[in-house]
């Protein structure tokens, strides 16, 4: 006699219950990861220099206007700050345009020295062979020349903007300061001010160039055409940014 074992539901074939999908991760901590990381930094750099290099550009070109004359150079500073009144009071728009600027610059030296920190620490000993001349000068033009522009624009503001450290003080007109700034009698100041300018060209041809890399625009296509890029604004910034304070000490301006 053959015994028959009926299978019951204890021996069915059970059935896996479906995996749950993964739990996304909140967008504010993306964020912060992605600006913890190398290339998060990295784009930090490129928006902050963008904005200071629109900044530079809009600066030069108010500078230029000495060349038409003290009253027109008057009339572009009062602009400034007399921006969408009476809607805004007087200077609020260029207000909140400087806090904007400052921001930026702090930002970007914040992803800098970030950035300077990691590479440090992934490479505590240096190597034995020696880096090229040309990565060994942009090093430390971005190093010891962001530095150096910190300093002049701390001197600029006194000079120029607050009018502590001018001859004419900060009740004068803007034109007054700027040629009294600039006189023959402190040709040390028009030095200063070439050097620091120029070390902002050599910054910004250097940075420009980066933030096309970060941002992956150079490919081989257009590899001269962005390298000619970045040497051009940085020449044309640079003869901008001189040709007053120049003019002014050899007399063209007066």
């Amino acid at each position: 006699m053959t015994a028959t074992i009926e299978r019951g539901a204890a021996t069915a074939p059970v059935s896996s219950p479906k995996s749950a999908p993964p739990a996304k991760k909140p967008a504010a901590r993306r964020s912060q990861k992605f600006l913890a990381s190398s290339n998060g930094k990295k784009v930090v750099m490129a928006v902050t220099g963008a904005v200071m290099v629109s900044f530079l550009i809009l600066h030069m070109l108010g500078n230029l206007k000495i060349f038409l004359g003290r009253e027109s150079f008057n009339d572009y500073a009062d602009a400034l700050r007399t921006l969408l009144e009476p809607i805004a009071p007087y200077r609020t728009v260029l207000t909140i345009l400087e806090i904007g600027l400052v921001v930026s610059v702090v930002l970007h030296m914040w992803a800098a020295i970030s950035l300077a920190r990691r590479a440090h620490r992934a490479r505590p000993v240096k190597y034995v062979a020696k880096k090229s001349q040309a990565g060994g000068y942009a090093t430390h033009i971005m190093r010891f020349g962001g530095l150096t522009i910190l300093l002049f624009l701390v001197w600029h503001l006194l000079d120029l903007t607050f009018g502590v450290v001018n001859p004419k003080g900060f009740d004068s007109a803007p034109a007054d300061r700027m040629i009294a700034g600039f006189a023959a009698s402190r040709w040390w100041v028009t030095l200063i001010y070439l050097v620091a300018v120029v070390m902002v060209g050599l910054h910004l041809r250097h940075g420009i160039w980066s933030a096309f890399q970060t941002l992956g625009w150079a490919n081989r296509a257009r590899y001269r055409a962005l390298r000619a890029t970045a040497s051009v604004v940085s020449a044309v910034l640079v003869v901008g940014f001189l040709a007053p304070p120049l003019a002014i000490t050899f007399g063209v301006v007066k």
